[in-house]
Parts: structure tokens; C-alpha cells; sequence
């Protein structure tokens, strides 16, 4: 298995579309499996359409289901900061692609996404893995 830890800088956005570093690694590997995993506590990665306002839709939906505003137990960092915590129970931290002739298998609008709603840490660590088939 090949792998790569990659550094990101969300500053404070909620998504950053991190497909074209994902391609970039798929590239010339033949056919395979993508794994992408973030190694945080408080981020997440999901595949999703981006560019038609869904990562607006996204953050109107996290703020309804875990509003920052709420009294969580977790309470260490910026104000609502334990909804950051819970976040990788609804946006998993891993997902898997298909890989063919080295190009995920991505439907036309589908991204892959790294899900960040914390702004208390900026730089993320993304590892994508490539299990060759």
C-alpha cells in the first residue's frame, strides 16, 4: 500500500474541496482503492457535489443538528467548540473511491471534501492511502 500525509489550510472555511490533490495522487497507480482519512478529532471528509451552494446547505444543516450555540459538555477552545468534537460522528473521517486506470471513480459532481468546521486549529493533516487492485 502507498501512502501520503498532505497538509491543507482550511482558514475557518467549513469545506475545502481537496479532489484534484486526490487525483493527483491516483494518478499513473493503475486500478485500486482510494482511502482518504483525516486524522482529527474534529474534521471529517465526504464525498459531495460543491460550486451549487451545497456547501451553504451543509453548514445551515451542521448549525440545526449541532448548533454552535448549544451547551456541550465537551468545553475546552472557542465557544461552541464541542460541536467540533461530535462532528466526526455524522461526517465519517475515512471514506473509500474507486480507482480505474488511475482516475477515482467519481460520479460527474461529485467532490471529495474535507469537512472542518473548526477554527481554532486552520492546518489539517489529509492521508490518502492507494491499495493497489
Amino acid at each position: 500500500m502507498d501512502s501520503e500525509l498532505l497538509e491543507f489550510t482550511t482558514g475557518g472555511r467549513l469545506t475545502t474541496d481537496i479532489t484534484a490533490a486526490a487525483a493527483d495522487f491516483c494518478r499513473g497507480r493503475g486500478d485500486g482503492l482510494l482511502q482518504v482519512f483525516v486524522p482529527h478529532a474534529t474534521a471529517g471528509v465526504a464525498i459531495f457535489e460543491t460550486g451549487s451552494r451545497s456547501e451553504e446547505d451543509l453548514e445551515l444543516i451542521l448549525e440545526s443538528v449541532l448548533p454552535r450555540g448549544a451547551s456541550y459538555l465537551h468545553r475546552h477552545g472557542s465557544p461552541g467548540h464541542g460541536r467540533d468534537h461530535v462532528l466526526p460522528a455524522l461526517v465519517a473521517p475515512s471514506i473509500t473511491v474507486p480507482v480505474l486506470d488511475g482516475r477515482m471513480q467519481l460520479g460527474t459532481w461529485q467532490s471529495v471534501v474535507l469537512v472542518d468546521p473548526n477554527a481554532d486549529n486552520p492546518r489539517r493533516q489529509v492521508r490518502l492511502s492507494f491499495l493497489a487492485g
